[in-house]
């Protein structure tokens, strides 16, 4: 991601989320050491999905993957996913770990499928309409694929 894309990424997290990141979050995700990852299609001018990544200390952390609500189900979250794993374990990270909400069963079951494996709960982690929603904490051992 660059300083150009903050409009379109902004605008994907906008649709894709019912809660999206503020613009000055986003922004301020490009102020750090974060990896920001954007998905396109060959010939498409728009990104179909992005992904947040943070590498410290040998751990990595996904902080968000959106995609675009009308290309869902079509495997760019597992593309993603997977770029983001080999990402983070080519930058020695041994252990990746990740928040979902609770009710979001298509991401837990990408995530399961690729082999990461429930570790805890957040208790009202996530705002929601009807005041707080739980996150279920995931973690992946990373190199050993």
């Amino acid at each position: 991601m660059t300083a150009d894309d903050l409009d379109a990424v902004c605008e994907l997290e906008a649709r894709a989320y019912e809660f999206p990141w503020s613009r000055a979050i986003i922004g301020g995700c490009t102020t750090v050491s974060y990896r920001i990852w954007l998905g396109t299609v060959p010939g498409e001018t728009q990104h179909v999905c992005q992904g947040f990544l943070s590498v410290a200390a040998g751990e990595a952390h996904i902080l968000n993957v959106g995609v675009e609500p009308d290309r869902q189900g079509q495997g760019f979250g597992t593309a993603l996913l997977n770029h983001l794993i080999s990402d983070a374990t080519e930058l020695g990270a041994g252990q990746m770990f990740l928040e979902v909400r609770a009710s979001n069963v298509p991401a837990i079951q990408m995530y399961l499928n690729r082999g990461f494996n429930e570790i805890g709960r957040r208790p009202g982690y996530y705002p929601a309409a009807t005041g707080r929603e739980d996150a279920l904490v995931f973690a992946l051992e990373l190199g050993l694929e």
